[in-house]
């Protein structure tokens, strides 16, 4: 290996027989090939990039390796944990040596030789030449199916708001084809107003696992595309894969709706006109197919979204979170803290009249500190001091003055 004007090709090693000097290679188009005979083959290990020349041969840099690997998208995980991929011109079967953990819908990097090399993407990039099919839309919006997440044990506080909660999967889920046999016309959307943490998405995700329905969360910014059309046709793939739900219920949530629904005005973009539009369109229209689909929107700036989306119709109910009451506080605290070990009697009432004016995602951040004191302290349980010490932690943390926190 002295020779200094070594001229060959490079290999990647896939494998290696140290008995009978054999190594196992890739060639950078792609071929798989093997060599034998090579001396002080024993040095070799899997993954070593060599450069081969007639009578000899040397370790080569790892960066002098340039292989064009595919990206693609996992179709399904088979038993064996290799994976169907979609290559472009139809399924394909791919290994997966190093055991990554996949899940269909995942954007992956392979090669035929080598299998799955990394995992680019949990949920499938959206293109503007090639369209997603519906169970590419749910990989990436479907939250949790029919039947999955919390429940209304796990929100605290707010009666008023639980008790239209509960309204709205009485008359307008569980009882649709009443509705239809009365003619009446259901409804289809319910904006949740209020200061940022004060529980929207929550109450959404617990309606939708009380009513057994199909979840999809859509928060706002990330659905827009640089692709024109593309945010359009997204948007109609998810609605109807929503009435499309095998038990015929579905939730589309909207987070932060007035970032991708404000009032259209002359001097508005063409995109957000027409992703405005496009969204009045399958608000009029989703019903069609008589499926128990409703469309639930939060924001905290109900003034600014566009006149035409709030009408009757479209969003026919507001719930309003305001602040939690000092009641509401303190249930917000005992829930969470039903829900984790803890010694002893907390002081959750003193809590509770002491914030007066925080939100429920503040009041929850409590046992977020009280917890990281514990485990500082070598406790796997939550006492009473860590508490009042994780509330002054909190307390002390800069306020704006709608009530929520400066956010470091």
């Amino acid at each position: 290996m002295s020779n200094p004007w070594l001229v060959g090709r490079l290999f990647k090693v896939l494998r290696v027989d140290v008995e009978d000097a054999t190594i196992h290679f890739q060639t950078q188009n792609g071929d798989v090939g093997r060599v034998s005979g090579l001396p002080d083959t024993e040095q070799v290990e899997v993954g070593d990039v060599l450069l081969v020349g007639q009578n000899d041969w040397e370790f080569a840099p790892d960066d002098l390796w340039h292989q064009s690997n595919q990206i693609t998208t996992v179709r399904r995980v088979l038993d064996d944990g290799s994976v169907l991929v979609d290559s472009g011109v139809g399924f394909q079967r791919v290994t997966n040596p190093n055991a990554l953990e996949l899940a269909p819908g995942n954007m992956v990097e392979y090669n035929d030789a080598q299998g799955v090399l990394s995992v680019v993407s949990e949920r499938p990039l959206r293109s503007g030449i090639f369209g997603n099919e519906n169970e590419n839309v749910e990989a990436e919006y479907l939250i949790d199916k029919a039947g999955e997440g919390p429940t209304f044990e796990d929100f605290g506080g707010y009666p008023d708001v639980i008790a239209r909660a509960k309204e709205l999967i009485e008359t307008q889920l569980e009882h649709r084809d009443e509705l239809d046999a009365i003619g009446a016309r259901p409804v289809k959307g319910i904006l949740f107003t209020g200061a940022p943490g004060t529980g929207k998405t929550h109450l959404a995700r617990i309606i939708a696992r009380e009513s057994k329905a199909d979840f999809y969360l859509i928060s706002g910014p990330s659905i827009v595309s640089k692709f024109v059309g593309d945010t359009e046709d997204t948007l109609r793939r998810i609605f109807d894969a929503a009435t499309n739900a095998k038990n015929g219920r579905a939730i589309i949530f909207f987070d932060e709706i007035d970032s991708i629904a404000e009032k259209r005005t002359g001097e508005s973009h063409e995109a957000s006109k027409r992703l405005v539009a496009q969204l009045l369109t399958l608000m009029d229209g989703f019903d069609d197919k008589g499926k128990s689909v409703v469309v639930i929107a939060a924001t905290n700036r109900v003034d600014a979204l566009d006149p035409a989306l709030t009408r009757p119709g479209r969003f026919d109910w507001e719930i309003e979170f305001g602040l939690p009451n000092v009641t509401d506080r303190y249930e917000i605290l005992r829930v969470r803290a039903s829900q984790l070990k803890t010694l002893g009697e907390l002081p959750l009432e003193d809590i509770a009249a002491l914030s007066e004016g925080w939100s429920a995602a503040e009041l929850t951040s409590v046992w977020t500190e009280a917890a990281l004191l514990a485990a500082g302290d070598s406790r796997d349980v939550l006492a009473a001091e860590d508490v009042a010490q994780a509330f002054e932690r909190v307390a002390q943390r800069p306020r704006r003055s709608n009530g929520s926190q400066v956010v470091a």
